[in-house]
């Protein structure tokens, strides 16, 4: 049995960009989330092409991000990472692997809560 859609969603990021195209502000919308304007100072975005089998990738952050934020940012990106890939394979071990990983790299940042 074929899956049909049944509704669409849509998320969208909308970058304002300075006189040299830096991003100096970040605002996104999620429909089904009731996120309208929401200010962000990083993303990452990964999508995957199932046609070329390859990654499309977009990472921009704003100006004012600070160096410690994006240490935090990265952080939090990895250890999610690690929760989706188990969630999605349940490869639990190596899973477990990159979150020691996630901890050693808090540790070498200097970001680890006292």
């Amino acid at each position: 049995m074929e899956d049909k859609i049944t509704k669409t969603s849509e998320i969208s990021i909308k970058v304002g960009l300075n006189e040299n195209n830096l991003p100096i502000q970040m605002q996104w919308n999620a429909s089904d989330g009731g996120i309208e304007k929401s200010p962000a100072s990083a993303f990452l975005l990964s999508i995957w092409d199932p046609n070329e089998k390859n990654t499309m990738k977009i990472d921009l952050w704003t100006k004012d991000m600070s160096v410690e934020e994006m240490k935090q940012f990265f952080h939090q990106t990895l250890v999610t990472l690690a929760d989706t890939f188990e969630k999605a394979t349940g490869e639990t071990n190596i899973c477990e692997d990159l979150r020691d990983y996630c901890y050693h790299f808090a540790e070498k940042m200097e970001i680890l809560p006292e």
